[in-house]
């Protein structure tokens, strides 16, 4: 049997997942920022964007972290859109407080306080983005959703 020779090509790098600057068993504090989200932009998109980081006295990535998160807590811009989010709500927590109760009730328990809580705080988590969608879906053309041809 013949030995091949074992060329630095033929060899792939082995790579380990990174390693935490914390010491062994402590893990990252709560409010530390620990996730990435990536974009892809075009040379003249980065340049944009860079140009306002700079105007604002920024580092790019606190700039687009800090315009991101002002975008997603947003207040909603139409009056009818924060009645809608509200009326969404309602109707998600009445029908789920119902269907908890009833469920509840046919195995002779009663709801505990937490589980009402939590269907409040999910109604309220979820409404802006259900009231926005509900109008998208509404003012949308017939057969068009979403900028989709049918």
């Amino acid at each position: 049997m013949r030995n091949k020779a074992v060329s630095p090509r033929s060899i792939r790098p082995f790579q380990t997942a990174p390693q935490s600057s914390l010491p062994f068993g402590e893990e990252a504090k709560p409010g530390f920022r620990t996730k990435t989200a990536a974009t892809r932009l075009t040379p003249e998109e980065l340049s944009e964007i860079e140009t306002a980081a700079e105007g604002a006295g920024q580092a790019l990535s606190e700039w687009l972290r800090s315009t991101a998160l002002h975008a997603a807590r947003q207040r909603p811009s139409d009056p009818a859109e924060l009645v809608l989010a509200e009326v969404w709500a309602l109707r998600y927590a009445l029908l789920n407080l119902f269907h908890a109760g009833a469920e509840a009730a046919s195995e002779g328990r009663q709801m505990l306080p937490d589980s009402i809580l939590k269907i409040r705080d999910e109604a309220d988590a979820r409404k802006l983005q259900q009231a926005r969608k509900l109008l998208d879906d509404f003012l949308a053309p017939q057969g068009m959703k979403r900028g989709r041809k049918p």
